[in-house]
């Protein structure tokens, strides 16, 4: 059965590659989404946001199968293949490159979900760091970033703040 109407489908690209990809392919007269966000970066004491794909290594084309040939696009600069479903490009559900852009900033970055992942009281563990595996108890959110835990040293709960990515649930 062949299809008319474009739909969207997944581009995996080669590493480091998406806005590469994703150019050759603007210029080839496919339209593309690159969903990107913005990442904080810390590096000698100083932080700042750099804009990162959401999906390394991947994006969104979309094509009508009937008017475009879907094979150029493998053989495109940048591209490494189209995901596909035994021998047919594999169709992207109805609705998610819609939700993913409804969730753009004015600048076109994906707003990521900054909600606190614990509740006060959850235990936690600590991935990284000074503090490495070391469990503690969730105590609230700082900031945009960070998050208060209480861990268990020098004969009591000691208060540490840390950036809120490098905490898991224990």
């Amino acid at each position: 059965m062949t299809q008319t109407a474009a739909r969207w489908y997944v581009v995996q690209t080669r590493v480091n590659s998406e806005t590469k990809a994703a150019l050759n392919l603007l210029r080839q007269g496919y339209e593309i989404y690159l969903p990107r966000y913005l990442k904080r970066r810390r590096h000698a004491r100083k932080v700042d946001f750099v804009a990162r794909p959401l999906f390394p290594r991947y994006l969104f084309v979309t094509a009508g199968l009937a008017a475009q040939r879907w094979r150029c696009i493998q053989s495109s600069v940048g591209v490494s293949h189209l995901v596909t479903n035994g021998n047919e490009p594999a169709v992207v559900p109805e609705g998610v490159v819609a939700a993913l852009k409804a969730r753009e900033d004015a600048r076109g970055f994906v707003k990521m979900d900054t909600s606190p992942k614990f509740a006060s009281g959850d235990k936690v563990r600590v991935l990284t760091g000074v503090f490495m595996d070391s469990a503690g108890i969730f105590d609230g959110v700082v900031d945009h970033d960070r998050v208060a835990i209480l861990l268990e040293m020098l004969g009591g709960k000691v208060r540490v703040y840390l950036d809120a990515d490098l905490v898991t649930a224990a």
